[in-house]
């Protein structure tokens, strides 16, 4: 039962993490434009991954999207690619975890096949989560350099400063949904072994003999070929033991005592 309980919990929190990476990258609102210095304007503009807009005092909004990707810095295009993986791959994890569930039951599919399901998606949620980490993480320190530049500039005296831009709630989004996926993908590799059936954990041969025990006892060895018959069994009729000598020994008639 905690089994199935981790599973869903970690299917639940990587869905709502992935949900929350595809949200972040299509917002508009990754950096926005500092008001520290100027509180009262009339233009507020912000930009996100994929276009950049501007806002009027009287509430008209106007977007434009970026139309060149050469022209964009490097780093940006980095970005782009890390949360469109995160995202693929985070999709593909979902695809395989519904089909791994074991409250599912989907033909004779065994629960070893479901608990290597169960890994793999976990796997992809973390590199998925890792990925929206790593590119909202990126993003804000390229923010942080140009913050710094731009308020050099602005103390150096220096005519026609940008605008300074710093965070904006795109990039908190990301880190939370990057922060769900990854839990949920280790809550899954948790998952994964209370899958796996007893039998396949511990694999033991045991060896039984193919005849009958044989039990050994101590004791004087008696030489022989092994196939004598039990001297009790052998005394019949006509069988009679040779005599003793003085010396001790046994006399044996010879054949010439029988003539």
């Amino acid at each position: 039962m905690s089994t199935t309980i981790c599973q869903v919990m970690g299917f639940l929190v990587s869905l709502l993490g992935i949900g929350g990476s595809i949200m972040a990258t299509a917002m508009d609102t990754w950096s926005t434009q500092d008001l520290y210095d100027n509180p009262v304007t009339a233009v507020f503009q912000y930009q996100g991954l994929w276009r950049s807009c501007v806002r009027q005092s009287s509430g008209f909004t106007e977007c434009r999207p970026y139309f060149t990707i050469l022209g964009l810095p490097a780093m940006f295009q980095a970005v782009r690619a890390l949360m469109i993986v995160g995202i693929v791959l985070g999709i593909l994890g979902l695809l395989v975890c519904i089909f791994a569930l074991k409250c599912i039951r989907i033909g004779s599919m065994e629960d070893t096949a479901k608990a290597n399901m169960t890994l793999t998606s976990g796997i992809m949620f973390i590199i998925a989560g890792l990925c929206a980490i790593t590119g909202v993480s990126v993003f804000a320190n390229m923010l942080v350099t140009n913050f710094w530049m731009s308020t050099t500039n602005m103390f150096q005296g220096m005519q026609n400063v940008q605008n300074r831009y710093t965070f904006g709630s795109a990039l908190f989004v990301g880190w939370v949904a990057g922060g769900l996926a990854l839990v949920g993908g280790i809550m899954m590799c948790l998952a994964c072994k209370g899958l796996i059936p007893e039998e396949s954990r511990y694999k033991a041969v045991s060896y039984n003999a193919s005849g009958r025990n044989i039990s050994y006892r101590t004791g004087p060895y008696k030489g022989g070929s092994g196939y004598e018959a039990d001297p009790k069994t052998r005394k019949g009729v006509g069988y009679e033991e040779a005599p003793r000598s003085e010396d001790g020994r046994r006399s044996y008639p010879s054949k010439y005592d029988y003539v």
